[in-house]
């Protein structure tokens, strides 16, 4: 038990770690000598997520030759490493030799997160002997993944408060930071402590036809590489825009705009909990095509009316705070937005089950080139941070638009089961 809720907190880990990025990329942004770049903002998100390019396949192969608990114990070390390169940026002195050493943190924590990615979802399932009860643990670390994702947001903007240049800096949420290096320090120790046996390999799939010879699988791998730019970029673009205190539209009080973004930012992932809790409940009647279909049709319909909502229209919405929700005045399009993540919640497990759908013995090489395109998490929302920058933050969701239209084409189209032409 203490295993399991080791490994429940690690993959709670994972989304903390990950969700770091955006907020804290709202106080580089405020540094002088960034001048309010967007794309500069959203470089540590993508350092990040470059992370799983390198490291997609090399932590399939650590899990091979050193079992569960040795690539367990490397990835929290790791991790643990990452989060303090981190917070050594807040004591640099100079940029940009703070802002290079914010990112270096940010890319050896991608590291961590991909290999406890590989790690944490087969020793839930093997911890809780397979079957029902193993799936039971993975969605129960699902849901915890989840409300760190909700939390991490939200605790930042709460720590920032009012965002001023030159002022606000990275040292003013070194509680946060210390608060994740304290629980990969007790993770590592109570995990050296507890025996786990790996489970015996099964047949060896190294000789497995190449999943590329796949078409749907080709448009699979597109689609989540699409996907996380997608899960990510919407929330991310969103906590900038909302906290932005130069914003020509005036959008929120400048001393409350980076908590309120911040809670606005944790709700959607908030929307994400449910939807997987939901998406769990009705799995076993309706078809992850189905799901897919309905949800990318919605998530399109969202954005295409966030773009076209006029940004002096507000209305009041809900806002998780960690305890409770309490009504904030936002843009309409903050809303449509945040209602994003009750699609996007389920568009991982629905695309990952279409692609790999009759692939056999080759979903094993699969599943490790699914773990490399998580790196549009990271290409994904600089390129939207860009677009921000020169075109308007709402114009940006012109890309999340064309994403979501591909998932959808995935959806309806291109996930039928069929080889490619080799």
């Amino acid at each position: 038990m203490v295993a399991i809720v080791t490994m429940i907190f690690l993959f709670g880990m994972i989304s903390f770690v990950t969700n770091l990025a955006a907020p804290i990329g709202n106080i580089w942004k405020m540094q002088p000598q960034i001048a309010g770049s967007n794309t500069l903002a959203m470089m540590g998100n993508m350092m990040n997520f470059l992370a799983y390019l390198f490291m997609g396949i090399p932590a399939g192969n650590m899990l091979t030759k050193f079992g569960y608990k040795k690539t367990a114990l490397i990835a929290i070390a790791v991790g643990f490493i990452g989060v303090f390169v981190q917070f050594l940026s807040g004591v640099v002195p100079g940029f940009p030799m703070n802002f290079i050493t914010y990112l270096l943190g940010a890319f050896i924590s991608g590291f961590s997160v991909c290999m406890l990615n590989t790690v944490v979802n087969p020793m839930l399932t093997l911890l809780g002997g397979g079957g029902k009860k193993g799936n039971q643990y993975v969605q129960i670390g699902g849901t915890f993944n989840s409300l760190m994702g909700t939390l991490t947001p939200m605790l930042v903007g709460a720590m920032i408060g009012q965002l001023i240049a030159g002022k606000t800096v990275i040292s003013d949420v070194n509680p946060v930071l210390f608060t994740a290096m304290a629980i990969f320090a007790a993770a590592f120790i109570i995990l050296s402590f507890i025996k786990i046996q790996d489970p015996e390999q099964v047949a060896d799939a190294a000789h497995a036809e190449s999943p590329w010879n796949y078409r749907h699988f080709v448009y699979g791998v597109i689609a989540i590489f699409v996907y996380v730019g997608v899960e990510v970029g919407i929330p991310g673009t969103l906590n900038l825009y909302l906290a932005d205190p130069n914003n020509p539209a005036g959008m929120l009080d400048a001393t409350s705009a980076a908590a309120v973004a911040g809670f606005v930012a944790g709700t959607y992932w908030f929307l994400m909990l449910i939807g997987r809790f939901v998406s769990s409940l009705i799995s076993g009647k309706v078809s992850s095509k189905t799901q897919l279909t309905c949800t990318a049709l919605v998530a399109l319909i969202l954005v295409i009316c966030a773009i076209f909502a006029p940004a002096t229209v507000k209305v009041n919405m809900p806002a998780f705070t960690g305890a409770s929700f309490a009504m904030v005045n936002v843009p309409l399009s903050a809303l449509l937005l945040v209602l994003c993540g009750l699609c996007t919640s389920v568009m991982w497990g629905a695309i990952f089950n279409l692609a790999v759908e009759g692939l056999g013995a080759a979903t094993n090489k699969a599943s490790g080139l699914f773990m490399m395109m998580v790196v549009g998490g990271g290409i994904i929302p600089l390129l939207q941070g860009y677009l921000a920058d020169h075109l308007g933050y709402m114009a940006s969701y012109w890309l999340i638009a064309l994403g979501v239209a591909y998932i959808l084409y995935f959806a309806v189209i291109g996930s039928k089961v069929s080889k490619r032409v080799k």
